[in-house]
């Protein structure tokens, strides 16, 4: 449960302000690069070639304090590093897998730490279920799945509640349990599937938008060259690149976890039968 907190924590409190400050990155580099074709376009047409080369370079010293000081260091250096740029150039639908990522990565944290603390060694607990079932009663088995964690102690516990009540009614309360425990164990699975399956459509989309934006500069350039459709293949290709890379972490942790939630399934029927079998041969229920 404390990790679900956590996890509610990051999706409504960590990623709305990490959203609200990466466009503010995005949009001060397109202030820097007016003033860097403003100072080139000078250097070109003046005359004075090296006073002008001069004037770039200082004019480039003065945007770059003036960023420094609007975004703080940080965000300074996040938004010129490389990931920053390509970040910037893939467009708008950079911040949608930004979010697809932020969730996933997210929920597989999540879930990573739920199942690691659900495991349990089976066979020394059912052992100890076992003595103390001999030594207490039923009892003492009580107590020992109560002091174990995870999902097959939960189960057993409920199985012994109704151990009074013949072995049907201690199947009953085994099934009921088991399927509620699976069902946690399963919670947060949807959300990882469908950023595998949703992050790829969102780098399709930047595709086609980049696409749009390349073939539109192509319409409005009277001779075309390379440079006037290389910035929307970039795009096209820079969000199509980021799906995937989103995508395929997150389909090796959904098909993961549920390789994992199987072998849960199967130590709890497993342990379950086995308790069933005891709580016969030793008398405490009736067949």
């Amino acid at each position: 449960m404390r990790s679900m907190h956590v996890a509610k924590v990051i999706l409504f409190v960590v990623i709305p302000v990490f959203l609200a400050i990466v466009p503010i990155a995005l949009y001060s580099q397109d202030g820097q690069e007016e003033v860097s074709a403003e100072v080139t376009m000078q250097s070109e047409m003046d005359s004075l070639a090296t006073a002008k080369d001069d004037s770039a370079v200082v004019a480039q010293d003065l945007a770059d304090m003036a960023e420094r000081k609007k975004l703080g260091p940080v965000l300074y250096k996040l938004r010129n590093s490389g990931i920053g740029e390509k970040y910037a150039k893939g467009g708008i639908f950079m911040h949608l897998l930004l979010l697809a990522s932020i969730i996933g990565l997210v929920f597989i944290i999540e879930r990573f730490v739920t199942l690691s603390r659900a495991r349990v060694n089976v066979r020394r607990l059912m052992n100890n279920v076992v003595d103390a079932m001999h030594s207490e009663g039923v009892e003492g088995a009580m107590r020992v799945c109560e002091g174990t964690k995870g999902p097959i102690a939960a189960v057993m516990h409920a199985g012994l509640l109704r151990s009074d009540r013949g072995p049907d009614a201690v199947k009953e309360a085994i099934e009921t349990s088991g399927s509620i425990e699976t069902s946690f164990l399963e919670r947060g699975l949807v959300a990882i599937a469908t950023v595998a399956q949703v992050a790829p459509l969102l780098g399709f989309l930047g595709t086609v938008s980049g696409m749009i934006s390349a073939f539109a500069s192509i319409a409005a350039a009277e001779q075309v060259s390379a440079k006037v459709v290389a910035s929307g293949i970039e795009e096209a290709l820079i969000t199509t690149a980021t799906g995937l890379i989103i995508a395929i972490p997150a389909s090796i942790g959904h098909s993961y976890f549920v390789s994992q939630i199987d072998r849960f399934v199967l130590e709890m029927e497993e342990a379950s039968a086995e308790l069933v079998n005891e709580l016969i041969e030793s008398g405490k229920t009736q067949a």
